[in-house]
């Protein structure tokens, strides 16, 4: 029988391609394919038609996979909430204890030692990191409006805002921004090198009336300036460069964009009157509910591009947006632009639109801090209030989004709180 089996084996071998084997007791099944065929026999096609699933079967399937992708999101985040709580502890006690008088320096650097000796499988309990748990402690121990958001994001994101941030409203800003957009380490890095925070003080988005009127909370959403380092581009490149730029690497540019960005089209075609346009670039905001349709430019803005822009946004609103979406909003993304310029040209377009500008390069940090700097002394020490535009990008009190402190980040915020700092130092004053 063994023999037999053997060698009717080697036969099959030799003129066909074994799919696969199936072995039970007693009895040996081979299912074969023949070389020369491509086609599953009668049986074998059978069979297969049964183990497929169905349209039910796969909505199952979905539904257990989401249910096994949440489950482990949540238990990482306990992990991370619970690793938080250690170091915001231990912080506190060799706070407690320095502050005390009971600890020096050196007992920490003891502490260390006996935590690598008595735990040796433990990795990040060096003396720095000791005294950074110290530094974490005290940084948000009395703000209580930060400590809910400092167990929302990993030790890693802390070193970098905690490294690197210089002001209380600095550091909630990008804590809350790093939760909002959730944003890796590498993009959390890359952000606070740009100097996003000055950034964002030092000039607010450059908006139309319409704008304000129909969407207030577009104020907190878009920027003056994007950085589009990640591209590669030379310092001179074509338009047609920048696009094609722009979409092979779309997720880095949707990062940059910011949370609920959703793209929709490259060159999106538009008829009107028999004729064919095609926009730039078109994305959806799920937290606008809105078209966002964005025009390049490789030059400085020019007042007519708005022309062109207020038609591509007209024909959005009759042709493409649907019943329940907001009015459609239109970006201006130039390399340059003059912001007296920019003012005249916006203030008398009846178009939502914003004109902001792209640089090619990471802007040079240490300026933008000087002028930060210089921005606060200016306006913690002026008897007349602080300027207007401190205040007019403030989110609205019906604002569901505002009024939930880990899910939108307002320039607004950061504004009142200088508005606050200065009412401060006119009081000492008195």
């Amino acid at each position: 029988m063994g023999k037999n089996l053997c060698r009717a084996w080697a036969e099959v071998r030799a003129k066909s391609k074994v799919s696969c084997v199936i072995t039970l007791p007693g009895v040996v099944t081979l299912i074969v394919m023949e070389k020369r065929s491509k086609t599953l026999t009668k049986s074998t096609r059978a069979t297969s038609s049964r183990a497929k699933a169905t349209h039910s079967d796969e909505t199952t399937f979905a539904e257990i996979s989401k249910l096994i992708s949440d489950s482990r999101e949540r238990a990482l985040l306990s992990v991370n909430t619970v690793l938080i709580d250690l170091y915001w502890n231990i912080g506190e006690i060799i706070s407690r204890k320095i502050a005390a008088a009971e600890w020096g320096d050196g007992v920490v650097a003891q502490l260390a030692g006996y935590i690598a000796r008595t735990q040796p499988s433990l990795r990040g309990f060096t003396r720095s990191n000791l005294f950074r748990m110290r530094q974490f402690y005290e940084t948000y121990r009395e703000d209580q409006k930060v400590a809910p958001l400092v167990r929302q994001l990993p030790w890693s994101h802390h070193l970098i805002i905690l490294g690197q941030s210089k002001r209380p409203e600095e550091r909630e800003f990008y804590l809350r921004i790093a939760v909002q957009e959730r944003w890796s380490k590498r993009e959390l890095e890359r952000q606070v090198n740009s100097a996003l925070f000055a950034r964002v003080v030092l000039s607010p988005p450059k908006v139309s009336p319409a704008v304000r009127h129909l969407h207030p909370e577009a104020l907190s959403i878009f920027k003056d300036a994007y950085n589009l380092e990640f591209l590669g581009l030379p310092q001179i490149h074509a338009e047609a460069d920048l696009h094609r730029a722009l979409l092979d690497k779309l997720r880095n540019f949707l990062i940059e964009l910011g949370r609920d960005f959703c793209f929709a089209g490259s060159e999106y075609p538009l008829q009107v009157g028999g004729r064919d346009f095609a926009l730039d670039l078109l994305f959806f905001h799920r937290g606008l509910n809105a078209l966002i349709a964005i025009e390049l430019k490789i030059s400085e803005f020019q007042p007519e591009y708005l022309g062109k822009l207020d038609f591509y946004l007209e024909a959005l609103d009759r042709n493409v947006r649907k019943a329940h979406e907001r009015p459609s909003i239109g970006v201006l993304l130039c390399a340059s632009k003059n912001d007296e310029v920019v003012e005249y040209a916006l203030s008398r377009t009846l178009s939502p639109a914003l004109i902001a500008e792209y640089q090619t390069q990471l802007p040079d940090k240490n300026l933008l801090q000087r002028k930060l700097h210089e921005f606060y002394v200016e306006n913690t020490h002026k008897e007349a209030p602080v300027d207007e535009w401190l205040r007019e990008t403030v989110a609205p009190a019906s604002d569901a989004s505002f009024r939930d402190p880990s899910r939108n980040v307002s320039v607004g915020k950061v504004r009142s709180t200088l508005a606050k700092a200065h009412k401060k130092a006119v009081a000492k004053k008195r």
